[in-house]
């Protein structure tokens, strides 16, 4: 029975490991496909590895806006600030949501709870004319809190802060209300310290939602240097398929798209693993 188990967990092991192999491919992939020179980036069939790596694409992508009037570390530090403020906002709304929905009783909760579980089923298509409108009636065109404002809403991240808050005891809150504790504090002090692993995974979804995200400088940026990075590098991808010009930098642009997800998500994976196994336990 044991010689059972132990091969069937080191065929477990070894699936896993496979699994891995093939997921961490495409990662690799893209930091070799930046490093490739031109004769490497149309050889037939292609490399999966790089053979000759230099650093000629990242010199051809501040080249393709050196004579532009935006360059591009103008795009790219649009797209950290607008991240880093929509990070923080997301997360604080979504927990400024998340607890009275859990923790409070009052009229209509559970209506707007199953509403919010409803606005999972649409995609950003539909609701893209309603936010062009609020955003054109507050006069926020051409501004960061035009990027910000839009995605400030994320109701993924409403629901897995509901849900993790669910599990917090309601005497552990009473009991600090008891000896002296406002609404503020047993908020900061005690739902959100509890609720942390929640909290990293609201914040790499936020962080993946606006760092990737191309709608808000398509739809509410008209000056070049309100657009973000995801932008540019649309602009830089177009009708590529069949040229030769600028492969090389958007081969570095996709890396850079890349890299800040990665580090992000490799900082607070463990929280993240730990929200999954908890949000649906009540």
């Amino acid at each position: 029975m044991k010689k059972s188990n132990l091969a069937a967990r080191i065929s477990f092991n070894v699936f896993m490991l496979a699994l891995s192999v093939i997921m961490i491919l495409p990662i690799v992939y893209v930091f070799n496909h930046a490093f490739k020179p031109y004769h490497e980036l149309f050889v037939y069939p292609p490399n999966f590895l790089v053979k000759e790596p230099n650093f000629q694409n990242f010199v051809e992508l501040f080249w393709v806006t050196s004579n532009s009037i935006v360059p591009v570390s103008r795009y790219l530090f649009n797209s950290l600030f607008i991240s880093f403020l929509s990070v923080i906002g997301i997360t604080v709304v979504s927990a400024l949501c998340a607890y009275p929905l859990s923790k409070h009783p009052f009229p209509g909760k559970n209506m707007i709870f199953s509403t919010i579980i409803l606005m999972l089923m649409f995609t950003p298509e539909v609701i893209q004319i309603p936010r062009y409108l609020v955003v054109s009636y507050l006069g926020i065109m051409n501004t960061y809190l035009g990027h910000l404002l839009p995605v400030l809403a994320l109701p993924v991240g409403v629901f897995l802060l509901k849900q993790f808050m669910d599990q917090i005891p309601d005497t552990l809150l009473e009991a600090s209300r008891i000896d002296g504790a406002n609404e503020l504090i047993v908020f900061v002090r005690i739902v959100i310290p509890m609720c942390m692993p929640a909290v990293a995974t609201v914040a790499i979804l936020s962080f993946q939602n606006s760092w990737g995200n191309v709608e808000t400088s398509m739809l509410f940026m008209q000056d070049d240097e309100m657009k973000n990075f995801p932008f540019f590098l649309s602009t830089l991808t177009n009708n590529l398929a069949n040229n030769v010009a600028r492969q090389g930098a958007a081969a570095v642009a996709a890396l850079i798209m890349l890299v800040p997800n990665l580090i992000f998500f490799v900082i607070l994976q463990s929280k993240v693993i730990s929200t999954m196994a908890h949000s649906g336990i009540k």
